[in-house]
């Protein structure tokens, strides 16, 4: 099923998907735990618009290249263009909804990609690398440093976290991206996972939230 915006009661988003803009390592746990140095300043990466699926109805992830590990994400929709040196002001008009997501990584491939300096797209940019949930309006959030993210696996919570440990908050977050590149309508940003990423295996049921915003279930087919 292809990936269309929506917000959680059905509502369409009527500008379509654009670019979906990661952020590595923005909690300091979760590069601990993958013995990756903690950056110095936002360590940025884009998965295409046409690898994102939706979350509802489940998803299905690649059985013949190692192991896929989830990384369960705040993402930003963006709902106005910005362009470069944008203000704190200009980056919360610009902001349409939010969601959690799964940005999904071949762990395997990816090691060995990074041990031989190589970029890491096919380890984050395969069809079905990026699994959005609907949005809730932006409306719904009245404090961006403390959203809540939390994946739970077969009733078994794996990752919990929160924007207020994001070594870069979503704000000067969404002002570092536009700096470089500009952020159009239908744009979503990938914020950085929490500790505790590990493998998907078929038939894993998941919960994931916006903790008190927003929760969905879904299957891995």
């Amino acid at each position: 099923m292809s990936y269309k915006h929506q917000y959680t009661d059905g509502t369409p988003i009527h500008f379509p998907l654009g670019k979906v803009v990661c952020i590595g390592r923005n909690y300091a746990e979760h590069a601990k735990e993958l013995n990756n140095p903690v950056p110095t300043e936002p360590l940025l990466f884009i998965k295409p618009g046409s690898c994102v699926v939706p979350l509802e109805g489940g998803f299905s992830i690649p059985k013949d290249r190692g192991t896929v590990h989830y990384e369960a994400e705040i993402a930003v929709l963006i709902g106005k263009p910005l362009s470069p040196h944008p203000n704190e002001e200009e980056v919360l008009d610009a902001i349409s909804g939010f969601a959690p997501a799964l940005d999904l990584t071949l762990r395997d491939v990816q090691t060995k990609l990074k041990e031989k300096g190589y970029p890491w797209e096919l380890a984050k940019s395969f069809d079905g690398a990026g699994v959005l949930a609907p949005f809730v309006p932006s409306s719904a959030i009245s404090d961006l440093e403390n959203i809540g993210i939390r994946l739970s696996i077969n009733g078994e919570v794996r990752q919990e976290g929160n924007s207020q440990d994001m070594i870069t908050g979503i704000l000067p977050l969404i002002q570092y991206i536009a700096g470089h590149f500009s952020l159009v309508p239908g744009d979503v940003i990938l914020t950085g996972t929490p500790a505790g990423v590990g493998p998907l295996n078929p038939n894993d049921r998941l919960v994931l939230e916006l903790t008190e915003v927003s929760s969905f279930s879904a299957q891995v087919l």
